[in-house]
């Protein structure tokens, strides 16, 4: 597998055109085309705004294809392990089945939750959940034919194509691992050659020769294969997209194929698509959506095909798809760490796991921060603020220079600037207000989340004032956190000033907040004397360090700071008079909190266990099977009350355990440090466990609270670094 030079950058236009092919399709999902054209016409644009909806929302399309590959990062095979062998080292069906159980949040996060036998995804959850591994879990054996040859299998796998570059058979046998753990057959089928297409796409520019190279990958007597051939006919007698539709429609539409979303209609939709759309992102897009049918996941996939073919020229060779969109996107799971992410970031770690089975390096540019503009056109979600007064512009631009460890930096245009109005411009932390929230939760699928950015933790950002301003500029790090009545307050850092050409590094450690940090930016103000504007560039920007918050029910009215923890209980009690009242009807909830960049930390909190099996505290979570805790257990059973260090990776074992007669209704102060492979315990002060974790230690993660069948209450949490 020989990466392509421009193999990083042709990820990123695959990612952002998966974005907009979802964004674009989703506000009329379902629709059939004489509804779309009769409505809408044909769908050149987004159409959000007639809907009144969100542009930039949760969806299953995007937050399955970029979490399940994450069974690369969690199980990841040796460098070089994938090159030249055939078929390639793990993961297996059974390793991408437990991503899916360490991620997935039961009836909040990710899929459809349908019902067994409904929703395919959710039939699967429930298989794996049961024990039964994949493949089965997908099986038609276990489930039927029908659910079992759903669309779903496709609309997740973009991410294993674009770790083959240039691999169509690699793509397709990843493909198949993954697909099988919730699908089988056709739709099998037919997510390899999403893949294999994927893979061809960075090495080949023909659609025709990539297609072909696709369909070798599965089955001649294969339904898919069949199908597409008839296509690939069709299109060549006849050059009217609308003609091949009506046929797609007579021979392979709905109902011809049971079930609530089978992959037959929406593949043919594919295909049909990239063989009219004549080579052009726009013209593509516009077709396969204004057919109809599974809109925002046909789009999906075309989009990630596309823009991985064409570049990001191809995407920006017609209207502007990628100025609303501002890199900006949502993935929620267990782990909040990259619930507020974008484009740029995505791309990077998948191209990073596509180079690790090359045997390469990662590409980490800027010494691997977290903004960095590498990629041309790419702002990573910053967007222009309104002033404090109104007057006061910003305009935010990728441009090239001004930049010590990469080629491009992120342009700040402000004017207009008096002694009283500022300008600025801010990327998300968090989630946005609880009304969108609602609107999320009311489709299906929430934004479970951890803010990024914590007070304690330290902000850097490079400056560059460009040389051709016309004096002095004054610059200073922000942040917005949600306060009273979940309103957004700004906090300031220290002003710096910089002269014309000059390069200044801003450093700012963020001290408490009210509520949630939501937004962090760079503020451009007037200095005394000098000019009404002018142009600041930013080089990168990033934070670290370990937290010192504590978290718990603030004193005002906002409810903020409920949706800073990802919900995977049963019940998180919002009236109850301990701030985090926890309801566990069967198995182990988390209430998680923080993300996977905490690496050495200390955690406590006080535990109050009522009627409950084991409660306690955990550290290090990294979704809902991989982490360190600290449980009082045996609430049930003939082996007494204990107190228990665990450690949960796919598989729960006991590093250390004591005596420890707890009881109902007292609380216990639970304490956790973790320093590199060493986890010490404390509970009441007192020392308890000093463990190391030798075998494959997990080295960062959130914080949680942990309750196992009952309830348990706790009134704060408090995390710090190490002392």
């Amino acid at each position: 597998m020989a990466i392509p030079h421009d193999y990083t950058e042709r990820v990123y236009a695959g990612v952002l055109g998966k974005l907009i092919g979802v964004y674009l399709g989703r506000p009329f999902e379902g629709w059939s085309y004489e509804r779309i054209t009769a409505e809408l016409g044909e769908v050149q644009y987004y159409v959000h705004e007639r809907f009144g909806v969100p542009l930039i929302v949760t969806d299953d399309d995007i937050s399955g294809t970029f979490t399940f590959i994450r069974a690369l990062e969690d199980d990841p095979p040796p460098p070089g392990a994938y090159s030249g062998a055939h078929p390639p080292a793990g993961p297996t069906a059974a390793q991408i089945g437990r991503t899916w159980l360490n991620y997935l949040v039961e009836e909040r996060t990710i899929l459809w939750w349908g019902g067994l036998g409904n929703s395919t995804e959710h039939t699967a959850y429930l298989r794996l959940k049961e024990g039964l591994p994949a493949p089965r879990s997908g099986a038609i054996a276990t489930n039927g034919q029908v659910v079992a040859e759903q669309i779903g299998a496709q609309i997740f796998i973009d991410g294993w194509g674009m770790v083959a570059p240039g691999d169509p058979e690699l793509a397709a046998e990843l493909a198949r691992r993954a697909a099988s753990v919730s699908h089988d057959g056709v739709a099998i089928h037919g997510a390899q050659v999403v893949a294999a297409l994927e893979a061809m796409a960075f090495v080949e520019h023909d659609m025709q020769r990539c297609l072909s190279a696709a369909v070798a990958q599965i089955p001649h007597d294969s339904l898919i294969y069949r199908m597409i051939n008839e296509i690939r006919g069709w299109r060549a007698a006849e050059p009217d997209w609308r003609v091949t539709r009506q046929k797609i429609q007579q021979y392979y539409g709905y109902d011809k194929y049971g079930g609530n979303c089978h992959i037959i209609p929406n593949h043919a939709l594919i295909i049909h698509a990239l063989l009219h759309g004549d080579d052009d992102f726009g013209k593509t897009l516009m077709i396969v959506n204004t057919c109809g049918w599974d809109t925002d996941c046909n789009s999906g996939n075309v989009g990630c095909i596309m823009g991985i073919k064409n570049g990001l020229a191809g995407i920006e060779a017609g209207a502007d798809f990628r100025g609303p969109v501002a890199d900006r996107m949502y993935l929620p799971t267990a782990d909040g760490t990259h619930a507020i992410t974008d484009a740029v970031r995505v791309a990077y770690r998948i191209a990073n796991l596509g180079r690790r089975l090359a045997g390469l390096p990662p590409d980490a540019p800027k010494g691997g921060v977290r903004f960095h503009f590498t990629p041309r056109g790419s702002v990573q979600g910053f967007r222009p603020e309104e002033s404090d007064a109104p007057g006061a512009e910003m305009a935010v631009a990728s441009g090239s220079g001004h930049s010590m460890g990469g080629g491009r930096s992120l342009a700040l245009r402000c004017r207009k600037l008096t002694a009283t109005r500022s300008a600025r411009a801010s990327t998300p932390a968090f989630i946005p207000s609880v009304a969108v929230n609602d609107y999320f939760n009311r489709r299906g699928y929430g934004l479970l989340a951890s803010p990024t950015l914590y007070p304690g933790q330290t902000v850097r950002a490079m400056l560059v004032a460009d040389p051709a301003n016309a004096g002095d500029l004054a610059a200073r790090l922000f942040v917005r956190a949600y306060g009273a009545a979940d309103a957004l307050e700004i906090v300031r850092g220290q002003e710096a000033r910089l002269a014309p050409g000059e390069r200044q590094m801003l450093t700012w450690q963020v001290g408490p907040q009210d509520g949630p940090i939501a937004e962090v930016g760079i503020e451009c103000a007037r200095v005394k004397g000098g000019p009404a504007g002018g142009t600041l560039h930013l080089d990168w920007l990033d934070w670290d360090g370990a937290p010192d918050v504590t978290l718990t029910r603030p004193k005002h009215d906002g409810e903020m700071w409920r949706y800073a923890w990802v919900n995977a209980v049963d019940r998180f009690e919002g009236r109850a008079p301990e701030p985090f009242r926890l309801i566990q009807n069967a198995g182990t909830g988390l209430l998680i909190c923080g993300t996977r960049d905490w690496t050495d930390y200390r955690v406590e909190a006080d535990v109050t266990p009522h009627m409950v099996a084991a409660a306690g505290l955990a550290a290090r979570v990294q979704g809902m099977r991989r982490y360190y805790a600290l449980r009082l257990a045996g609430a049930k059973g003939d082996g007494g009350r204990v107190i228990q260090l665990v450690k949960a990776r796919d598989e729960e074992r006991v590093l250390a355990e004591a005596a420890h007669p707890w009881r109902f209704g007292q609380a216990y102060r639970l304490e956790l440090a973790v320093q590199g492979s060493n986890i010490r315990a404390r509970v009441d002060g007192a020392a308890l466990f000093d463990v190391t974790d030798s075998d494959r230690p997990i080295d960062g993660g959130a914080i949680a609270l942990l309750v196992s069948e009952g309830r348990t209450a706790t009134q704060s949490v408090r995390v710090a670094p190490l002392d």
